[in-house]
């Protein structure tokens, strides 16, 4: 798999229903054993808990630059669990079921990862996260 944006995440951000400058956006670790991207997933929910290894708090230093979205690095604390390959971006609405999943990584510098009850630090690219 490459890294990919949710289709249903493209459908909010021209519906307006993602504004990643004021929206609570989060990234979730997660354990691709059990989880296997698809086209159809939408929401937080549609990525089983027990897959969900380590959510970061909402992301900081958000920006948008001609059509490029980036954040400050990310650092989950202390983190222990089943290996992660994967790194997935929501719009984080405190309901997983309303949840909206914006993209999903599984191919960057660090991934995969084995937590060992250490932290984790997460650099995002130097381009950002992505670009429309």
């Amino acid at each position: 798999m490459a890294n990919v944006m949710y289709p249903k995440a493209k459908d909010g951000f021209l519906g307006g229903d993602i504004a990643l400058d004021s929206d609570n956006l989060k990234a979730v670790l997660v354990d691709t054993a059990s989880y296997t991207y698809s086209d159809s997933h939408e929401f937080l929910s549609d990525i089983p808990a027990g897959e969900r290894v380590a959510t970061s708090a909402d992301l900081t230093g958000k920006t948008i630059v001609d059509g490029t979205f980036d954040s400050d690095d990310i650092v989950y604390t202390a983190v222990t669990g089943d290996p992660c390959e994967a790194l997935v971006l929501y719009q984080d609405s405190g309901t997983e079921s309303t949840s909206r999943l914006i993209l999903y990584i599984d191919t960057a510098t660090g991934l995969p990862v084995t937590p060992d009850g250490t932290n984790i630090n997460v650099s995002i690219n130097a381009s950002g996260w992505f670009q429309l």
